[in-house]
């Protein structure tokens, strides 16, 4: 288990590509490896595992985990009320026009699909998403942004981008043709170019303002960018 912060209350683990966050039971996910990391840790047999916090089965990074319930519930009237910050770092093919700038529109997930559509804002199902960017360096004809999120939809940051023409690398389902990292003959297990580089919230016990960086994968040095992340902490 990659645990990059962890007190009494709560941790943030660096959740690999490819791996559900949560899943039905019998299911491999990052919340039943955590089950069994402190289980074999402590000794327990029914440890408690809090998961407020979620991402995207092919994206990396940090996951905020919850020790105790009292934690738990307080980390997700945080996410509730916005007031966990959020950042990302992307590589997507293309290069915005503007250094930096918010995106925004509205989005809906389809019932029936592992997949979200830009719609109008009359639409019933119509959900506003806001991000914001910053261009942190080209290479070639990919572009590193860093991402601030506003809001947290469903597949929000892979759809708004590729919506306007900059898809993610490595995720096909929004149109990316370019392959990221090991393959899988399952698509849903494949890993894109989009990492939690940074979550910033309030502790559970004394309210204080507490932020974890997460380095990015080892395969992002193939496309260049790694280096210049690790070494000038651009997206801390």
């Amino acid at each position: 288990m990659d645990v990059i912060w962890e007190d009494n209350y709560a941790l943030v683990v660096n959740k690999p590509n490819g791996l559900l966050t949560t899943a039905a039971r019998g299911v491999e996910s990052l919340e039943i490896q955590l089950l069994e990391f402190f289980k074999q840790r402590s000794g327990e047999e029914s440890p408690y595992v809090g998961m407020p916090h979620r991402i995207d089965r092919p994206v990396s990074g940090a996951v905020l985990i919850g020790k105790t319930r009292s934690a738990t519930k307080q980390f997700c009237a945080q996410f509730q009320s916005r007031k966990i910050e959020k950042t990302y770092v992307a590589i997507v093919s293309g290069t915005p026009t503007e250094p930096t700038g918010t995106w925004r529109d509205w989005m809906r997930k389809i019932s029936d699909r592992a997949e979200a559509e830009i719609v109008d804002a009359e639409h019933p199902e119509a959900k506003q998403a806001i991000l914001n960017y910053e261009l942190l360096a080209s290479v070639g004809d990919l572009s590193c942004l860093r991402i601030g999120l506003e809001t947290g939809r469903t597949h929000q940051i892979r759809l708004q981008a590729a919506h306007r023409g900059f898809p993610i690398v490595g995720d096909s389902l929004y149109g990316s043709q370019i392959d990221f990292g090991p393959q899988s003959t399952e698509p849903r297990k494949r890993p894109i170019a989009l990492h939690a580089r940074q979550i910033v919230f309030r502790h559970p016990k004394n309210g204080k303002a507490t932020s974890v960086l997460v380095d990015v994968p080892e395969v992002w040095r193939t496309l260049g960018f790694h280096e210049v992340l690790k070494e000038g902490e651009l997206c801390g």
